[in-house]
């Protein structure tokens, strides 16, 4: 296959549509998550149907100070990568092709959402993000869009507004992709020096920490309403590998640092994890630290039940790096 590039829409609503056309938004330096996403597009766009790669660095959603000037922009490698994934168009325009007499006096809010946890470190992104996105998705006119779960925010924000203001696209979240140490695939990490990519690891480690004690604590609880109320419970737990000396399902649940439970733990040790990487050299710095409802992107509480999202963003050196895992929390036992 050989993959077209183009620079106008004009020349992307000249060709002739056979199937579903499925887009994926990207702002170039293309990795193995990119590649992901368009090889996804390719399943679901199938044989008949077309996937179409954006390539643009989008000036509205970079804020004062943060590094427009300093994103990669790599397209004769973008177009190599998107080709061996599958893509049939590259669509790279210019600036004035997106944005015609400069930047646009009407755009589209976030709303609230919008400036909680990432809005709230980078006020104005997601009102750039989704004004860019529903341009493109106008320009490209995809029956199926497909986005990254590595930035949660912005795919609930995507479907949030694609609800909201009846766009007629699909759209499909793809799991993130790590690298093997754990650390999540972006275009930045190529930025962090041997000792700053160390520190890095904290990110994916503190989700993980905190992704082992929710298992540890849904497995305990399960465990102990399935065991009969005739059978003593420090035998129950003994039976997974529970010290006998935990006579009570529930407390063993509860046995986390500072005594904490539920998502108040998973949020302990996860905390404790970025603590820690605070103290290396170079220092992790945090910005923040969330447990969320991907609905909504507010804090959920320790009765919470239902999908969830552990989020984090922190700087090492001159880097910014976020991260998330979704979390599942079942009805209290």
């Amino acid at each position: 296959m050989t993959t077209t590039l183009l620079r106008t829409a004009d020349e992307l609503h000249a060709r002739v549509r056979h199937g579903r056309r499925a887009v994926v938004m990207t702002m170039g330096a293309l990795h193995e998550g990119h590649a992901t996403l368009i090889r996804t597009a390719r399943e679901i766009a199938g044989a008949e149907g077309e996937v179409v790669v954006t390539v643009f660095v989008n000036p509205l959603q970079f804020g004062r100070g943060e590094d427009l000037d300093r994103y990669p922009r790599t397209l004769d490698a973008d177009l190599k990568i998107a080709e061996a994934a599958g893509a049939d168009v590259v669509f790279a325009p210019s600036a004035d092709e997106v944005y015609p007499g400069g930047e646009p006096q009407v755009r589209i809010s976030a709303g609230p959402m919008g400036e909680r946890l990432e809005g709230a470190f980078r006020p104005g992104h997601f009102d750039g993000m989704l004004t860019v996105v529903g341009k493109l998705l106008h320009l490209t006119r995809p029956d199926v869009a497909l986005y990254g779960q590595k930035d949660a925010q912005q795919l609930a924000l995507i479907r949030r507004m694609v609800r909201d203001l009846n766009f007629g696209v699909e759209i499909v979240g793809v799991p993130t992709v790590r690298e093997d140490d754990g650390l999540a695939l972006s275009s930045r990490n190529r930025f962090l020096a041997a000792d700053e990519r160390r520190t890095a690891l904290a990110l994916s480690q503190a989700l993980f920490a905190g992704r082992d004690r929710h298992a540890a604590q849904e497995a305990l609880r399960a465990r102990a309403r399935e065991v009969p109320a005739t059978r003593a419970r420090a035998e129950a737990l003994s039976a997974i590998g529970e010290s006998r000396a935990a006579a009570d399902a529930h407390a063993v649940a509860k046995a986390t640092p500072a005594g904490t439970s539920g998502p108040a733990a998973v949020r302990c040790v996860a905390r404790l994890v970025l603590e820690e990487a605070a103290r290396l050299q170079p220092p992790l710095v945090l910005d923040y630290l969330g447990l969320v409802d991907p609905s909504d992107f507010t804090e959920i509480p320790d009765d919470f039940t239902g999908e969830a999202v552990l989020a984090v963003a922190a700087r090492v050196g001159s880097t910014r790096l976020i991260d998330n895992i979704p979390l599942t929390f079942g009805a209290a036992s």
